[in-house]
């Protein structure tokens, strides 16, 4: 009997598909309700995004965000990684940025909170902001491989530089980005993961 090898296509769409079929009830998340927005919250000495680790390996991390309404994950890149998105509930924007080193295909529509998982890899979509949008959200984030700032994989922050003021930016135009310190409004604390254990 010979081995069955699969090839990175294959086991790449099997994931996208298995990640289609995951929501929030599996994992055992509650939607959360819209916090108030009397005030910012660094006021309240809350993060506005939490974390809930679900396991990693050398090969991948795996695990949940939860952004608090109207907060994001600011514009930052993942070195060398892939990576699938699925938004659990909420809504999300998400604004993502190609390096201009490699040749880019026809961009792909904007997602929606229905859609299936977004991807990002080394040379597409790889520098993104997630904003949430009308309310608290939740999605679940798989990264390989997982951060490893020991092996030049660190998370770095970026602004933009060079768009017109007043105008929004376009799909396919070109910007300056700059990178920043983390923005001091931004942080991610941690909770507890309340779903099934994952055994690898």
């Amino acid at each position: 009997m010979q081995p069955i090898i699969r090839s990175t296509c294959e086991n790449h769409g099997q994931l996208k598909s298995l990640m289609s079929e995951v929501c929030a009830a599996d994992l055992k998340l509650v939607p959360r309700k819209a916090d108030s927005p009397a005030l910012p919250y660094h006021h309240h000495h809350q993060p506005p995004v939490t974390y809930m680790h679900i396991c990693e390996t050398d090969h991948f991390s795996m695990g949940v965000f939860l952004l608090k309404s109207g907060s994001s994950i600011p514009l930052h890149d993942h070195p060398g990684m892939h990576g699938v998105l699925k938004v659990l509930y909420g809504k999300v924007r998400i604004r993502c940025f190609d390096r201009l080193e490699r040749p880019s295909s026809t961009p792909p529509p904007p997602p929606r909170p229905q859609s299936g998982p977004c991807v990002l890899s080394p040379d597409r979509d790889n520098l993104h902001q997630i904003d949430a949008v009308d309310g608290p959200t939740a999605f679940m984030d798989i990264l390989a491989p997982p951060y490893d700032p020991d092996n030049g994989r660190d998370c770095h922050y970026y602004t933009v530089l060079a768009e017109v003021e007043g105008q929004q930016q376009q799909p396919g135009q070109e910007v300056w980005l700059r990178e920043v310190s983390q923005p001091a409004d931004f942080w991610c604390g941690a909770e507890p993961y309340p779903g099934p254990q994952v055994c690898l």
